[in-house]
């Protein structure tokens, strides 16, 4: 196992640990707190989670449970992921912890183990076990995220979110492509000022398509927590503008995103 996967698989068990010491204490009619996502409140949110988790392990380890699984959501993909995360939210608290503890267990571990240079599938592009744990520590983010704004908690962010934000980087074109829109051939430079203080950049430095900003803001724009126009992110460049309002960072159907607060 690289040292990256551990190092992306220690700080997704410190996410979903973060999320479940804020969620544990909750009582039956905050779990039912509505959400940024649009009818989801925030036992939707971790039923989410744990549905996909258990698919990760899945498309680790078990081929033919993630058959079935994939033909499934690809009979309705939007439909049926909130179909999942709908029917799982309606289960009792406790017993929704526990699945979703298992599935954060047990992902971890499938991951762990994977076979190096081995591909697993998934709903886009098939992935390494480095890739899907970035994935995995992306949803669990922003979802985290969700119920920490829904409660009215404030989300203490830190340096893990550049694996958000290398997801972010990574998915550019494949943002461009799933609004049938041909990928920019030219690199981009993007300079984003982490939590911590530090520059993270990406691309080389004479490029003309340009992002600045702070991470964090960067992270809610890919993962549509926030529109680009409430965002500091500054675009120099038509490419580098058109990618901020149509990025995604999730695999399957752009979402809808989040509406812009800033007039």
């Amino acid at each position: 196992m690289s040292v990256a996967l551990e190092e992306i698989l220690f700080d997704l068990e410190a996410e979903g640990n973060r999320l479940e010491r804020l969620v544990a204490a909750l009582s039956e009619d905050q779990w039912r707190t509505p959400t940024p996502a649009d009818g989801w409140d925030v036992a939707t949110q971790v039923a989410h989670l744990a549905w996909t988790d258990e698919a990760a392990t899945a498309a680790a380890v078990d081929e033919q449970a993630w058959n079935e699984m994939l033909t499934s959501v690809l009979a309705d993909v939007g439909g049926s992921v909130d179909a999942a995360a709908l029917a799982g939210g309606r289960v009792e608290p406790a017993q929704l912890l526990v699945r979703w503890r298992r599935a954060r267990e047990a992902v971890v571990a499938a991951l762990r183990a994977h076979p190096t240079g081995k591909r697993m599938p998934w709903l886009g592009p098939s992935m390494s076990a480095t890739s899907m744990a970035t994935a995995r520590f992306m949803e669990t983010w922003a979802h985290s995220h969700d119920v920490h704004a829904a409660l009215g908690v404030e989300f203490e962010v830190t340096d893990r979110i550049r694996h958000v934000a290398h997801l972010g980087i990574r998915t550019r074109n494949f943002a461009f492509s799933m609004h049938q829109i041909p990928p920019p051939d030219e690199e981009f430079r993007v300079e984003l000022v982490a939590p911590s203080g530090h520059v993270w950049t990406y691309g080389p430095e004479d490029a003309a398509q340009r992002v600045i900003g702070s991470a964090y803001d960067f992270c809610l724009v890919v993962t549509q927590r926030m529109h680009r126009d409430d965002s500091d992110l500054v675009a120099t460049g038509e490419d580098a503008d058109r990618w901020l309002s149509l990025a995604q960072c999730f695999a399957g159907p752009p979402g809808a995103g989040r509406a812009a607060v800033m007039t």
